[in-house]
């Protein structure tokens, strides 16, 4: 019996190592070629730096006009996540607490949607908002945030519909009397309850908003506006990419997100478990 346990643990153990080289292989890849020229990258991409050149990340940093890119990505991910947020709980705490027929039939096709490719209505939406209205040449960021609250809200609110179903009530209606109104019982009792479910969803469309580039793409038109992920195309040309410069360029953009995502993965299996099991 003991052998046998040893052995699966083994077994266990062994796959997680394989698991662990693929996963992390290809950001090892992405370290040691950022600092690499374009002749020891094509000549052989596995192998290890000799020099430690940070020169072309200052280059970077320059040609990608980073302080502004930066800030771009940072406030629309920043912006379009907190009202994610915001509004799929409070659409959520309504669908679960007035459960009647028409919400449930809305929040099913809520739910439905989600398996929706967005590049099956693009050019209608883009038709619509760009030709039609206008907005891509007046407001493009404020239309970039409303596209990503919409196309964000549903695995939002599916995700909050199961954690709030396992609030009690009766905390909310104890709140209700002594005083406190509707309004003031979600943003002190509700809210608050969420928080790690919260973090989880936060997480999520914080890496997919930062990476996202083919929204952005279609939405943003000046220069000024661009995100990281379009302003990386400096560096592609119309017969050879500039990997020297490519690469770090990568690395930068998803150096932020990483950090983010290692501080708070934790919460991220926890959360979506709670939400969709509750």
């Amino acid at each position: 019996m003991a052998v046998r346990r040893l052995a699966s643990l083994s077994i266990t153990y062994a796959l997680l190592v394989v698991a662990f080289v693929c996963f992390t292989f290809p950001f090892f890849l992405l370290i040691v070629n950022s600092f690499k020229t374009n002749g020891d990258i094509l000549e052989n991409p596995f192998s290890i730096p000799k020099v430690l050149d940070f020169s072309r990340f200052s280059e970077v940093i320059e040609k990608m006009n980073f302080l502004v890119t930066f800030k771009n990505t940072f406030v629309i991910t920043t912006l379009s996540v907190i009202l994610i947020l915001i509004l799929s709980a409070m659409t959520a705490h309504y669908l679960v607490r007035n459960a009647t027929k028409f919400n449930q039939t809305f929040f099913a096709i809520l739910v439905a949607s989600m398996i929706i490719p967005f590049q099956s209505i693009m050019i209608p939406l883009i038709y619509i908002y760009g030709a039609k209205l206008n907005l891509i040449e007046t407001a493009p960021v404020t239309l970039l945030i409303a596209l990503y609250i919409g196309f964000g809200s549903a695995f939002s609110v599916f995700i909050y519909h199961g954690f709030i179903k396992s609030i009690p009530l009766e905390l909310e209606e104890a709140s209700l009397i002594d005083g406190c109104t509707r309004r003031q019982t979600f943003f002190k009792i509700v809210l608050p309850m969420l928080a790690p479910t919260s973090v989880t969803i936060a997480i999520l469309n914080v890496l997919w908003i930062w990476n996202d580039y083919l929204l952005p793409s279609l939405i943003l038109t000046k220069e000024q506006d661009f995100t990281m992920p379009i302003k990386m195309k400096v560096f592609n040309g119309t017969y050879m990419n500039d990997w020297q410069l490519l690469i770090p360029a990568i690395l930068l953009t998803i150096l932020p997100i990483l950090v983010a995502y290692l501080i708070g993965q934790r919460y991220i299996i926890r959360g979506v478990m709670q939400g969709a099991i509750k």
